[in-house]
């Protein structure tokens, strides 16, 4: 395998967090809250732009570790769980409640996908669909969190 292929592959699986024993979404996630803490002191204009870089690169990643991985959606792959408790933390203060609570929040929905989650998962396929159930449940997440803090 390439170097290439080998970076794609790490970054896919989240620092390999995805290579976890059991619920590797639930480690994606965790690392995924480093970079939440990073994002959290940044202004929305950053957070925005880091978001929309974070999702287009995602699906270019996800896609090409599925390919490599020859399977349509391994669970190894956690960037798309990265991506989406980003999303869930997006503007929000970074806080052991808000914390907690979007991790539970994102999970939950991650898990569960309702809709549309669900539906945007079989209507998507490829790095697309790997990410964007992801990115739903983490808007669904954001707004829901949102409610219950304020």
């Amino acid at each position: 395998m390439k170097f290439a292929d080998r970076l794609i592959i790490f970054l896919a699986t989240g620092f390999y967090s995805g290579k976890a024993p059991f619920a590797p979404g639930t480690f994606g996630t965790g690392v995924g809250l480093i970079f939440c803490f990073f994002l959290s002191s940044a202004g929305m204009f950053v957070t925005l732009s880091c978001l929309l870089l974070i999702i287009f690169l995602s699906v270019l990643i996800a896609g090409k570790a599925a390919s490599l991985l020859e399977t349509e959606d391994p669970g190894e792959i956690v960037i798309d769980e990265i991506a989406g408790i980003i999303i869930t933390m997006a503007g929000l203060p970074f806080t052991v409640l808000s914390v907690i609570t979007g991790f539970v929040l994102f999970r939950f929905l991650d898990i569960l996908k309702p809709f549309p989650i669900r539906y945007i998962e079989k209507k998507m396929s490829g790095g697309t669909g790997i990410i964007m159930d992801d990115v739903a449940a983490g808007i669904i997440a954001n707004i829901v969190l949102r409610i219950i803090l304020y």
